[in-house]
């Protein structure tokens, strides 16, 4: 759809409206940058990190998942880089001391961030006199470093700094050789996770796209240096059929080549998917080539081989490593702006999400015609049991007329309203235990025999 200058304002609203997204604390004034998932949200959220799961991992036979712990060693975040050079651009208003992402001030001011160093942003923000939001003058460049700090054990001191973990790549990269060692895996071969991660950031904005506490589908995929173009371009084609999977138009992800002096420090080759989100086209997933720079450097800091013997060729190598990296939120953050549509049917308005049926919270929604009917009551809660027990997201709804439920189930996304009226019972006997079925994004309806309805819907 095209988005208007309200369609945020929209999707926010409709999130907390339904049960998608409610702001974190909210009854205390909320708190930046975290967000709570509602019964709809959690039942979205599941359908998206279980069609990845399925796609990258059970339907294949070289990856293995793990669940590697949020708290780790810090030496391992030592050894990633991370404690040194795990930081973004920050800048203080001189007068409230509140704080800025200095790229993003620059964006806003029309300028290309892209390839500048600390300094070189220092010097634009002061020769084009860019202000704070507030309209207050900025202070100095500097960097500012995203980790999340905590302590464990009873003494607070240096010796307790342990971080809350950055990413998820790290705990599989510190379990290669626990799983080379357990599973005798044939190269190349693959980790995959999904997990929290936390980043201080300095300006969450945007709803769930820039947060705090965020959830990541990851994977490591290990090969032999030589092998690494092929599984790039492998996991590129896997990425595109993933988004083909939860329903996100191609016409609205656009992959960025990313340009050496862009790229992490980690990586040799990284192409960003960006998406046209309604403030703008901004990165959705990424696909790296991280080299052996993660097993080398962790080898290094604990002193532990991390090599992979490969019994066929007789040959001992540090794997080079493919990262496909996609974000749980900005993924449902680019679903439901991609759904979201205003339109007119049946000459009312309607909002409706039109999200591909196998992620959408309810695949379908059961309703007697009239509620005051118990006949037509007990026949459908009969039919909502049967289905329920086989697809599970099956809702029923007997609140208001039946052109108010629909409303309600196009705003959520259903795919399938299911009716059970008078003929279903026997009114016009040709329709004997037939129900009617109606289609969301058309609204047409049929009429489907109950015992054919599970294939219909599936």
């Amino acid at each position: 759809m095209k988005y208007d200058a309200q369609t945020m304002e929209k999707l926010v609203a409709l999130a907390k409206r339904r049960g998608f997204m409610y702001a974190g604390s909210e009854i205390y004034g909320g708190l930046a940058g975290a967000w709570d998932y509602g019964p709809l949200g959690v039942m979205l959220k599941n359908n998206i990190t279980q069609t990845w799961w399925k796609q990258f991992v059970t339907d294949r036979e070289d990856m293995y998942g793990v669940d590697a712990a949020i708290l780790m060693n810090p030496r391992a975040w030592v050894a990633s880089g991370h404690v040194a050079g795990f930081s973004d651009p920050l800048v203080e208003d001189l007068k409230t001391q509140k704080r800025y992402r200095a790229d993003h001030l620059l964006e806003e001011a029309g300028v290309v961030v892209t390839g500048m160093s600390i300094s070189d942003m220092d010097t634009a923000i002061k020769e084009k006199g860019i202000k704070s939001p507030e309209g207050n003058p900025l202070g100095e460049v500097r960097q500012f470093n995203m980790m999340l700090k905590t302590s464990v054990g009873a003494i607070e001191d240096s010796s307790s700094v342990i971080y809350l973990r950055p990413e998820t790549a790290g705990g599989m990269f510190v379990n290669f050789k626990n799983i080379v060692d357990t599973m005798a895996p044939k190269m190349p071969f693959g980790l995959a996770q999904i997990g929290k991660a936390f980043r201080n950031e300095i300006a969450p904005r945007d709803f769930i796209f820039r947060v705090r506490e965020l959830e990541q589908m990851e994977v490591e995929y290990f090969v032999h240096p030589s092998d690494w173009e092929r599984a790039f371009e492998e996991w590129r084609l896997q990425m595109l059929k993933y988004m083909d999977a939860i329903g996100l138009p191609r016409d609205m992800v656009h992959e960025l080549e990313v340009a050496a002096e862009d790229r992490a420090h980690y990586s040799k080759r990284t192409i960003d998917f960006e998406f046209e989100f309604p403030f703008g086209c901004k990165e959705l997933y990424g696909l790296a080539y991280r080299t052996d720079f993660d097993l080398q450097a962790h080898a290094g800091e604990s002193k532990q081989s991390l090599t992979y013997f490969d019994e066929a060729t007789k040959e001992r190598f540090v794997p080079h490593v493919i990262e496909p990296s996609l974000g749980v939120g900005r993924t449902m953050l680019a679903v439901l702006a991609s759904a979201y549509h205003e339109e007119e049917m049946d000459g009312e308005a309607r909002v409706v999400l039109k999200l591909a049926k196998d992620i959408a919270p309810y695949r379908a929604c059961v309703s007697p015609l009239l509620k005051n009917k118990p006949e037509l009551v007990a026949k459908s809660r009969e039919v909502y049991t049967a289905l329920k027990k086989q697809f599970g997201n099956i809702a029923f709804d007997d609140n208001g007329n039946i052109g108010k439920r629909y409303r309600r189930q196009d705003e959520i996304g259903t795919p399938f309203c299911i009716v059970i009226d008078f003929d279903t019972l026997g009114e016009n006997p040709a329709n004997l235990d037939t129900v009617t079925v109606r289609n969301r994004d058309t609204g047409a309806q049929e009429r489907i025999k109950i015992s054919e309805l599970a294939n219909y819907i599936a």
